[in-house]
């Protein structure tokens, strides 16, 4: 009689098997643990999001009205504005002066643009009250 060829078995040791369900715990702790950060990260977002933007439209509201303010101080209504009065001390009209009135509109620009660039970096920080909804 012939014998049918087979190879032998391999035989893997218990401590194989010990050492695989270890790496599999360990992977599903990893997949939890990054489902959650993600979880939490998406529920941040919004909301960081959110303070990024109020605390850029209060900084830019602050520099405008300081620079419009450091402008201004630098010209007088007589510049801005020329009245005309007829013989009886009346106003008859006021004319605008549209030249200064231009150089004040990009000198009040530039100025917020040039404060804006030299701002730096913010610090923006969560309370956290602003998870309990989480």
């Amino acid at each position: 009689m012939h014998k049918i060829y087979s190879r032998p078995r391999v035989r893997i040791p218990k401590v194989i098997m010990k050492s695989r369900k270890k790496m599999l715990t360990i992977g599903m702790i990893l997949v939890i643990a990054i489902l959650t950060a993600k979880h939490i990260l998406d529920a941040v977002l919004p909301i960081f999001n959110t303070l990024c933007e109020n605390r850029a439209k209060s900084i830019a509201t602050i520099v405008s009205n300081e620079q419009a303010t450091n402008v201004m101080k630098e010209h007088t209504y007589d510049e801005l504005f020329s009245i005309e009065k007829d013989n009886n001390g009346n106003i008859t009209m006021i004319k605008s002066n549209v030249i200064p009135i231009n150089e004040i509109i990009s000198d009040v620009a530039n100025k917020i643009q040039e404060e804006i660039d030299h701002q730096g970096r913010e610090n923006i920080e969560i309370a956290m009250r602003k998870f309990y909804w989480f």
